[in-house]
């Protein structure tokens, strides 16, 4: 963690990886079918983030091994394989902010099973964000894959559902966040491995282009980029970081329309419009509100 001096440098650089991870994922997709990739992808970023764990002085046995697996399942197998999917069937940019909802159900879940109070602000954001992906997903029209944006919702809502199930394993005993995050990895990556054999899918292009991607989007995107994110929250208000990260969808929009020529119609660019600004407004308002339960 102190190979990045300032923490601001490391959210910038995380946004750029977070953002390009998109584009780069799609490109991977034109050599490997979604699954064998995925799997693929987490195996050699768990690898990563267990090697840092001597590295780094922190105990290689993991702990709670029981709710690491659950944990891994959700945040990791289910997450990564809804969101690899999405980008399969559909654009990268457009996957990306709908995946990027995924605050606000945190918000409703956090209700839910937290008893967190949702305030006026949230509220606010909540319903433009819903407006953002009415306007994206256009359910009244047969424009875009409806199975992408299914897909899409779908990786925001487990990547929330994680989200919680994080909080309340720290609340109970709290873990140490890269040894938490590596070994929810390692175990996340079991499922995806089985499932890459049992679901028929077409063979790996082992090209140059392939093994680029592979290595990017698994040690520079998850690997670097969850200690970059991990190094930030534990630097800087929990409120600015989440702010820094609104750069990743946009970033993911622009390289997909320059590397794929992806371009959403008008009422897609005011859906993302719409998302932008709840995240902005969620993010503003994180500094503000307090925390508060029933």
């Amino acid at each position: 963690m102190e190979l990045i001096k300032k923490p601001i440098l490391a959210i910038i650089i995380m946004s750029i990886l977070w953002g390009y991870g998109w584009t780069s994922l799609k490109v991977g997709l034109i050599d490997a079918p979604p699954f064998k990739l995925t799997a693929l992808r987490l195996t050699l970023s768990a690898m990563f983030l267990l090697l840092l764990l001597p590295l780094t002085g922190r105990s290689f046995i993991p702990p709670r091994l029981k709710e690491l697996f659950l944990l891994g399942f959700v945040h990791t197998s289910l997450l990564f394989c809804l969101s690899t999917w999405a980008v399969s069937e559909g654009s990268a940019g457009r996957v990306a902010f709908m995946v990027y909802t995924m605050p606000f159900f945190t918000i409703l879940f956090a209700r839910i099973f937290l008893s967190e109070i949702i305030e006026r602000l949230q509220w606010v954001a909540i319903v433009a964000a819903a407006i953002g992906l009415v306007l994206i997903v256009q359910p009244w029209g047969f424009y875009g894959n409806h199975l992408s944006s299914a897909l899409s919702v779908g990786a925001g809502v487990v990547w929330a559902l994680g989200a919680i199930m994080v909080k309340r394993l720290q609340e109970r005993e709290p873990m140490d966040l890269l040894s938490m995050t590596a070994w929810q990895m390692t175990l996340g990556c079991i499922p995806l491995i089985g499932l890459s054999f049992l679901v028929p899918e077409e063979a790996i292009i082992w090209s140059t282009r392939f093994v680029g991607n592979l290595i990017f989007i698994a040690i520079g995107v998850t690997g670097l980029g969850s200690m970059l994110w991990m190094y930030a929250l534990s630097n800087l208000k929990a409120g600015t970081a989440g702010l820094a990260t609104l750069a990743a969808p946009p970033i993911a929009m622009i390289s997909s329309a320059l590397y794929f020529q992806e371009k959403p119609n008008v009422i897609e660019w005011f859906g993302m419009l719409f998302i932008l600004m709840a995240l902005m407004t969620l993010s503003f308002g994180s500094q503000k509100l307090p925390h508060k339960k029933n």
